[in-house]
């Protein structure tokens, strides 16, 4: 069973609940955690492992031949990440860092003075807490688009292995989380009770109904806001709040200590997918 842990919003605590979520299941079925927030990894922190590399990922990445370019501007018409600027007469600029590897600039040259080499995205780690492997990614600084890094790491699962496959994604509702959220089959929202957290829960689940993923509410630091505020955004898209995780010193305390979480309130997340399963 593969269960996204995502959220609109960053700072709700969705890593806390991803690793706190699958460290409690690890203690009786075999689970994987998926770090897919690839541009600020920290589940193996929050787990205290070690990571250790498997392999780097690379993506296409064109180069110019300008002796062979007529400046036509086609391939800047086609580049659709603005990763190629034409200027009449001259060279075509080309912005690496912006550049998604798509390989419609090569197609579209008429005069073939763009071939298609490679470059370093990121890279592919593994580790292990006890019964639980995780595997994560880490993104190359200064880069633009961080999905076709995601998606390398999601081919590195071994579905058949697990019971349950945790993915942990970035915060909010761009192209990374949409890769990361794609062949999931229940998405677990993160928030909490201030009107942030309420605005971007709404995004989240209207991700997830475009998707047709069934989602359901997790509301973390429960107690300090206004609950009402989620209740209203998780009605309105026929969801619910399937557990609330206080606000309390022993749970921030096990975050700074790098402990999974323990508390009922993960361990009745567990419970439903044990259900479900």
């Amino acid at each position: 069973m593969r269960i996204a842990v995502t959220g609109g919003k960053g700072g709700t605590g969705k890593s806390t609940v991803a690793v706190a979520l699958a460290y409690a299941l690890s203690k009786k079925y075999r689970v994987l955690l998926v770090d897919a927030d690839v541009e600020c990894p920290n589940d193996h922190l929050l787990l205290s492992i070690k990571k250790e590399k498997i392999r780097d990922v690379f993506q296409p990445s064109p180069i110019f031949d300008y002796d062979k370019c007529t400046r036509c501007g086609k391939c800047a018409e086609v580049c659709r990440e603005n990763a190629i600027v034409q200027i009449k007469g001259k060279n075509p600029i080309f912005m690496k860092d912006m550049c998604n590897g798509c390989g419609a600039c090569g197609i579209v040259c008429p005069s073939g003075a763009i071939t298609m080499g490679k470059r370093k995205i990121g890279e592919i780690c593994k580790g292990k807490k006890e019964n639980l492997d995780f595997l994560g990614g880490e993104f190359e600084i200064g880069l633009e688009e961080s999905s076709p890094l995601v998606n390398a790491l999601k081919k590195e699962i071994k579905e058949e292995e697990y019971d349950f496959v945790i993915i942990d994604t970035a915060a909010g509702t761009h192209c990374s989380v949409i890769s990361a959220l794609i062949g999931c089959e229940i998405a677990f929202a993160v928030t909490e009770p201030t009107y942030f957290g309420s605005h971007d829960l709404d995004l989240i689940l209207k991700l997830a109904d475009t998707l047709e993923i069934p989602s359901k509410v997790v509301l973390n630091r429960f107690g300090m806001g206004d609950e009402n505020l989620i209740e209203k955004v998780a009605k309105k898209h026929k969801s619910e709040i399937i557990s609330k995780v206080p606000y309390s010193r022993k749970i921030i305390e096990q975050y700074c200590r790098g402990i999974p979480v323990a508390d009922e309130s993960i361990n009745k997340i567990a419970g439903y997918l044990e259900a479900k399963k």
